[in-house]
């Protein structure tokens, strides 16, 4: 009867151990960056001709941007930043980038190509995406709560955020949170302090 009882208790605590272990497993293999839910839904077309979504960046942390290539302002600054992050973590086939134009009527395949040969973009999972206007600005204002629009009183005749998205493997939108404990959201692109954070915060989900 004692050693029925002894099995039984320790079969309670073994169970209950590998149950506490797999608990801390999870709980240091998960950072702290905040989630914001899930990332909008999304089907374009890259500078290869090939149809992309959301569902291709699954298993991948990825950075997204609203940009045009013949942006006369803040989009130069966007862009070197985000070659900062392609070699970064290049070679990291993990890690993506999703750079979706707000000018698709100019912005078209074959002109996104040669714009990314001009970058210098290396990273097979950097992906210039194009696609119908309407479609494009609706996920920049409504998906992401990322202000894009045209005004034709500004130089290029757009004006955009210069906010950079960060997603992660499970297709989340995840981001850090300021000193007073808020989630900033997005990741300044313009800014170096900002690309410092974002390059940490990659860092992180990639180890998730």
């Amino acid at each position: 009867m004692k050693n029925k009882s002894y099995i039984g208790i320790s079969f309670i605590v073994l169970i209950f151990g590998i149950w506490t272990v797999k608990e801390l497993k999870e709980r240091f293999n998960k950072s702290d960056l905040e989630a914001l839910g899930n990332v909008p839904a999304f089907s374009l077309t890259d500078q290869n001709n090939k149809k992309i979504s959301n569902k291709d960046y699954l298993g991948k942390v990825y950075v997204v941007e609203f940009f045009f290539s013949s942006c006369p302002s803040i989009c130069p600054r966007m862009n070197q930043n985000m070659l900062k992050l392609q070699d970064e973590f290049y070679g990291n086939l993990n890690f993506g980038i999703a750079s979706i134009t707000i000018d698709p009527e100019n912005d078209t395949p074959s002109h996104l190509l040669q714009h990314a040969k001009d970058l210098g973009v290396k990273h097979p999972n950097w992906h210039f995406l194009t696609g119908n206007y309407n479609y494009i600005m609706n996920l920049a204002n409504k998906g992401f709560n990322i202000y894009a629009g045209k005004n034709n009183n500004v130089a290029g005749g757009f004006e955009h955020s210069g906010l950079f998205a960060l997603i992660d493997k499970e297709g989340k939108i995840r981001c850090r949170k300021d000193k007073f404990g808020n989630p900033i959201l997005y990741y300044d692109g313009l800014e170096e302090a900002g690309i410092k954070a974002i390059k940490e915060d990659i860092k992180l989900l990639l180890e998730e």
